[in-house]
């Protein structure tokens, strides 16, 4: 695994890189890449539209203290910003933990990626809502 020093303006941090997992020296094939990325450069689009379950933030708190996160967030990456539509309660246990940063899956997109994403997700969860109130 890589281990890069990145410099941001206001503040230094170090991330580890591999795409899928793999060792050092494999040869990689695109896809997706895993960093660990500060929590406070992730953007969370639909943070206002929904709420996580406190239970399960608890458990996941527990376990991330410790046994550390198992499964990274999904990020998607757009012109250098990192916006993040699940992993809610991940993202919600390590803010609660304090952690700086959190492991993620990122993967590259365009504009036109990120409003198909937010609109089909925002759509997705209102039909989600008004199914749940039929009942």
């Amino acid at each position: 695994m890589a281990s890069l020093f990145l410099r941001v303006p206001t503040r230094n941090f170090y991330v580890s890189a591999s795409s899928n997992g793999a060792p050092p020296g494999v040869p990689q094939q695109g896809g997706p890449v895993i960093l660990e990325i500060p929590l406070d450069k992730i953007r969370r689009p639909l943070l206002r539209t929904r709420s996580n379950d406190p239970q399960k933030v608890k458990e996941l708190m527990d376990s991330i203290a410790q046994i550390g996160l198992q499964v990274p967030i999904d990020v998607l990456e757009v012109e250098g910003v990192y916006y993040g539509f699940s992993g809610c309660h991940r993202f919600e246990a390590h803010q609660r933990l304090g952690l700086p940063t959190i492991r993620c899956k990122i993967r590259r997109g365009t504009k036109e990626t990120l409003r198909f994403l937010s609109l089909s997700l925002s759509l997705s969860l209102s039909l989600s809502l008004s199914m749940h109130h039929l009942r």
